[in-house]
């Protein structure tokens, strides 16, 4: 579905992606492991051109690379960034609502809001609550469940689970366990090697801009010395 290949991406003179190499099939979840700073975010950035890419990236057999960003989710690419970037003056379901692609309407995809509020009961309850006032989890599942709603076949998701609490982490497995099942590639960034190797199917670990191991979870439990000098702090 996704092939990415020789990717390059610069902020300013900072060489940071220096070589980018990678794959995510139909219905995979892949994992790009890797301490800060190595490139992990910027790989996404440049995939959604966000960033100036410098290489191939191609999205279901066509190339993708310079396309601008609303023409990339159009072609099916969702992307949650790190930063869970909410809507604030607006309601959960308004937040949602923005989601959905022009010319969309609710139900019209595999997703609709009746699907995001069962899963998440949460969300439900805030449903005409101002989305500022939700706390860091109620978040991160609202900007994952807005990326739902324009009904990706791709989708993106940085750090999802960053300060959340462990329950919130465990929904968050699920849900990524959810959206593969119906069909949905996923490019997970983490660094939590215990949501990682229970729901991915494959592994990328990076280091100073480019790949440095690649394979399956049960590859990477028995690889200490890439866990070691990549991963382990």
């Amino acid at each position: 579905m996704l092939q990415v290949t020789d990717l390059h991406a610069y902020y300013g003179k900072s060489h940071i992606l220096q070589g980018v190499n990678l794959e995510v099939g139909e219905g995979e979840i892949v994992s790009l492991l890797g301490r800060n700073g190595v490139g992990r975010s910027t790989t996404c950035k440049a995939i959604m051109g966000e960033v100036a890419p410098h290489g191939s990236i191609q999205f279901r057999d066509e190339e993708i690379a310079g396309r601008k960003s609303f023409e990339i989710a159009k072609a099916g690419i969702g992307y949650v960034p790190e930063n869970r970037d909410i809507f604030p003056g607006l309601t959960t379901r308004q937040n949602l609502m923005l989601g959905l692609k022009p010319g969309q309407k609710d139900g019209d995809g595999r997703w609709c809001m009746e699907d995001m509020f069962e899963m998440f009961p949460n969300l439900r309850n805030r449903a005409d609550v101002d989305a500022s006032v939700m706390s860091g989890g109620e978040k991160q599942m609202l900007t994952i469940c807005r990326a739902l709603m324009g009904d990706p076949d791709f989708i993106m998701i940085d750090e999802p689970t960053e300060g959340l609490a462990p329950k919130i982490v465990e929904q968050v497995g699920d849900l990524l366990l959810q959206i593969a099942e119906r069909g949905v590639s996923i490019l997970l960034v983490e660094q939590k090697l215990t949501i990682t190797l229970r729901v991915t199917n494959r592994v990328y670990v990076m280091g100073h801009g480019h790949m440095v191991f690649e394979g399956s979870p049960q590859a990477l439990r028995e690889n200490d010395d890439i866990r070691q000098e990549w991963l382990e702090v």
